[in-house]
């Protein structure tokens, strides 16, 4: 049988927390690779860009901005990616800050590759929360 979804409000919840829309853009120029994973987070209402540059496979340079809803929607190339809470999106943080520091000099391809799957949620089998 059927069970009822949550309609209580647009919010898409993974294990009782709230998820919120992750998108990424990809696009080569001049022999980089310009790599941004957004997240969109309510409060306070805002797109967190978090922006990779490689070459050749090293992280050459990596920096996050922050743009407000209206800045985003103008920006070409997005596309949404999967949905996560805050605690995966935390994870990610961190991990990008260790990688960034290790991948100065070094290919890091598979490493960037696993950081972005962190932000997808497995689907959980009921009582697996």
């Amino acid at each position: 049988e059927d069970v009822p979804s949550q309609t209580f409000d647009s919010k898409d919840y993974f294990c009782g927390k709230e998820t919120f829309p992750v998108y990424e853009s990809i696009f080569t120029e001049e022999g980089e690779t310009i790599r941004k994973i957004a997240i969109e987070i309510e409060k306070p209402p805002q797109i967190e860009v978090h922006v990779w540059t490689i070459r050749k496979g090293i992280l050459r340079h990596l920096y996050v901005e922050k743009l407000s809803k209206r800045e985003f929607e103008g920006l070409p190339y997005f596309k949404l990616i999967t949905r996560t809470t805050l605690s995966q999106w935390k994870i990610f943080s961190e991990g990008e800050a260790q990688i960034s520091q290790m991948c100065e000099s070094r290919v890091c391809r598979t490493e960037l590759e696993d950081l972005v799957k962190v932000l997808y949620l497995e689907k959980s089998e009921k009582g697996h929360c």
